[in-house]
């Protein structure tokens, strides 16, 4: 391989990387490369010197199993996860990484990293790992449980500093434009009413729109406030939607002139809006899996909409109703009927699927629900909408 060029012997090394190990035999190996050299023992640690994915989900070799067959020799010595985390957080940088440790905990089984206090400490929080603590919280022990919680709390905050600003500018914007007052406050002046009921005394002669009249928007401290209720499906293929919700409905209750409840649902309706502010909590208290009565929770979410023509129902749910869909029906038309505006939503994020029974979604539609599948930022639109009205 002396003859190869440098660009040969790079494509070489990757080459390497991509087949693993057994590509030795056949001469396609890391040569010279530094780089490949390093990185080689940290991907063959995740998907086996053989080409074959180690652990996920109880199959293959553990960690704990490698160690029982280990025989002597003078190979290199074997990686445990702490040294592989340490070493994966010098060669990559934050995005990698995260990708890296998501397939640590997928394919080499999760006991390791969720009982031992000092690997959580190293995991680089990110909407992933918040879904491996949600779904295997159980495993936690009471020590990595604290740290577990910190994380969350962390990515938690991230996501709320990133969404606040556009969520509280769209909601709070639409709240002081949906009526006009007498009180003449400049920085209230609504310019495109002034000017589109004033088009009339436009002087083509002078070029100029004479205004006899200007228009501005009411306070919104003295207006009833609208009532969002935020009604989360707890089933696991809703995780995704569930973290946003939790974080989008914290934002909403701490907003003026909104009133805002949080409800959690699977068979059975479970009403957190006391805990609306605190979204670490309401996260914690999600319990994936069980059936789904989205009848019954649309029910609750009517009884404590006390002003209807002023409430907004967010449902964030796949539409796989547990009980007959026509029960499911009536309730939105008896909803939608009474002046409750209801968005529902097959999935709420950035990379939540929208896997949602689309049948069901479309009849909920046409007896007045709107159907959507969006980021955080278009469901604060959407509702800016409706307040506008």
């Amino acid at each position: 391989m002396s003859d190869l060029t440098e660009t040969d012997r790079h494509t070489l090394a990757r080459w390497r990387l991509v087949l693993g190990k057994s590509a030795e035999q056949h001469g396609i190996t890391c040569g010279d490369d530094e780089n490949c050299s390093s990185v080689a023992p940290l991907v063959g640690y995740l998907f086996g010197d053989d080409g074959q994915s180690v652990g996920g989900g109880g199959a293959g070799v553990t960690g704990r199993d490698k160690t029982k067959q280990r025989q002597g020799g003078r190979g290199r010595s074997e990686l445990t996860v702490p040294d592989w985390v340490d070493q994966v957080s010098e060669l990559f940088p934050n995005q990698a990484r995260e990708v890296l440790e998501k397939e640590l905990i997928q394919r080499r089984g999760l006991n390791e990293i969720l009982k031992e206090p000092k690997l959580l400490e190293k995991i680089e929080p990110n909407v992933d790992i918040v879904k491996t603590l949600l779904t295997h919280k159980h495993l936690l022990n009471p020590e990595t449980r604290i740290l577990a919680r910190k994380l969350i709390d962390k990515v938690v905050n991230q996501i709320k500093d990133q969404l606040r600003l556009q969520i509280e500018q769209a909601i709070s914007g639409a709240i002081r434009r949906d009526r006009h007052s007498p009180r003449k406050v400049y920085r209230n002046l609504d310019l495109k009413t002034t000017i589109r009921r004033n088009l009339h005394n436009y002087s083509a002669e002078r070029k100029r729109l004479l205004v006899d009249r200007l228009y501005f928007f009411a306070a919104e401290r003295k207006k009833r406030p609208w009532h969002v209720i935020v009604t989360v499906d707890q089933s696991g293929s809703m995780l995704d939607s569930a973290i946003f919700s939790a974080i989008m409905a914290s934002i909403f209750a701490e907003l003026p002139s909104i009133k805002t409840s949080l409800i959690l649902f699977d068979t059975q309706v479970v009403d957190l809006s006391g805990q609306v502010g605190q979204p670490v909590d309401v996260l914690l208290s999600i319990n994936l899996g069980g059936g789904t009565d989205i009848t019954s929770a649309l029910q609750y979410s009517q009884q404590l909409a006390r002003e209807p023509s002023r409430s907004i129902v967010v449902l964030i749910t796949d539409f796989y109703e547990g009980r007959p869909e026509n029960d499911l029906i009536r309730q939105v038309r008896a909803m939608s009927e009474s002046g409750i505006r209801m968005i529902g939503l097959g999935a709420l994020g950035y990379n939540a699927r929208p896997e949602y029974n689309r049948q069901t979604a479309k009849k909920c539609r046409k007896v007045g629900m709107d159907i959507l599948a969006c980021t955080p930022e278009q469901l604060s639109e959407c509702m800016a909408k409706i307040i506008r009205g």
